[in-house]
C-alpha cells in the first residue's frame, strides 16, 4: 500500500528527489505511522492519513544532520527538535489516531503503582 507518491511529495516540496531518496523517505514515513497506528490502515488508506505521511515525508530529508540553525551573513535560520527528521507532532499523531478510530486523548484508567495512586472503587451495576 502506498501512502505517498513521489509525484506529490516533489509538487509539495518544489523538488525533485532521486529513486533511492524517495525510497529512504517513503520508508521512514510509512514505519513511523505503522509503529503509531499498526496495521489499522486499510488500501486505500483512510481520510486525513495521505496528508500526514506528506507532512512528515516532507521533513524527512530537509534537515537530515540535525543542525539546529544554520546563519550566512546576516541571515539565521533555526530548526525546532520536532521538526527534524521523522518526529511525530502531537497534532500529527491524534489526526493519525482519529482516521484510524483509535482514541487519540487521554482516558481516565489508573495505571500508576498503588502506592502513589491508591486503587479506586468500581461500582458494577448488577
Amino acid at each position: 500500500m502506498e501512502l505517498i507518491s513521489k509525484a506529490q511529495l516533489e509538487a509539495l516540496t518544489s523538488r525533485t528527489y532521486t529513486d533511492a531518496e524517495f525510497s529512504v523517505i517513503d520508508l521512514m514515513t510509512t514505519d513511523t505511522i505503522r509503529g503509531e497506528v499498526g496495521d489499522r490502515i486499510t488500501d486505500p488508506p483512510q481520510p486525513g492519513i495521505a496528508s500526514v505521511a506528506l507532512g512528515m515525508a516532507a521533513r524527512v530529508l530537509v534537515n537530515s544532520g540535525g543542525v539546529s540553525s544554520e546563519q550566512a551573513g546576516g541571515m539565521l535560520i533555526s530548526y525546532f527538535a520536532s521538526q527534524i527528521g521523522q518526529a511525530m507532532s502531537f497534532d500529527e499523531r491524534r489526526r493519525l489516531r482519529r482516521a484510524v478510530g483509535m482514541a487519540s486523548g487521554a482516558s481516565s484508567l489508573n495505571v500508576g503503582p498503588e502506592d502513589i495512586a491508591p486503587p479506586v472503587a468500581v461500582w458494577r451495576a448488577i
